[in-house]
């Protein structure tokens, strides 16, 4: 969905889809070089993760395993509920193994916080976090991603597998969205 259908949903654009596409290029990239040699597994979170899972696991010029978790702590508003729940859990045993989890934006922290705790009780090699967007100044947990696309300011954003109530996860676009909707 392009952002013109849209629009009067929309504050602004924070980033197209281009820009999108070579931010995660370039993470890849450095995914790439510090994972040499190593297996990697992939875990994304659902469901805002679907879209950068996917082309981040296109754009990495190597072998990766996928598998994917879903956990919660939003209910069907703009602000975290506070308590985490494992809605799906991983299909792949990850002992022994380099866990990179890949979540769209760490708001909080609290789920991310939460999720990386509980895989490093699990016996991985190493658990890490690459996000595409960071809110430093939401954030109330401690939460160290390896690897961020962009801090971006504490606004409700939606768009490229972030949504609201369900709706513009297909938006090809990230963008502010407008207080009407959600008040």
């Amino acid at each position: 969905m392009d952002a013109a259908h849209v629009e009067n949903d929309l504050v602004n654009i924070l980033f197209t889809e281009d820009q999108i596409q070579e931010r995660v290029g370039q993470m890849a990239e450095q995914i790439a070089a510090d994972y040499e040699g190593r297996d990697l597994l992939l875990v994304g979170v659902l469901r805002g993760a679907v879209m950068v899972m996917a082309d981040l696991a296109r754009a990495l010029p190597r072998h990766v395993e996928m598998d994917w978790m879903a956990i919660s702590s939003y209910g069907s508003g703009t602000k975290s509920s506070g308590v985490v729940r494992i809605l799906k859990d991983l299909d792949t045993d990850i002992t022994g193994r380099h866990v990179l989890v890949v979540d769209e934006i760490i708001d909080t922290g609290l789920t991310l916080s939460w999720l990386v705790n509980s895989l490093g009780t699990r016996g991985a090699a190493s658990v890490e976090i690459a996000t595409l967007l960071r809110k430093p100044e939401a954030l109330t947990m401690p939460v160290e991603p390896r690897y961020v696309g962009w801090d971006i300011p504490n606004e409700f954003v939606v768009g490229y597998g972030l949504d609201f109530r369900e709706r513009y996860r297909n938006l090809r676009d990230i963008g502010t969205l407008a207080p009407h909707v959600y008040s």
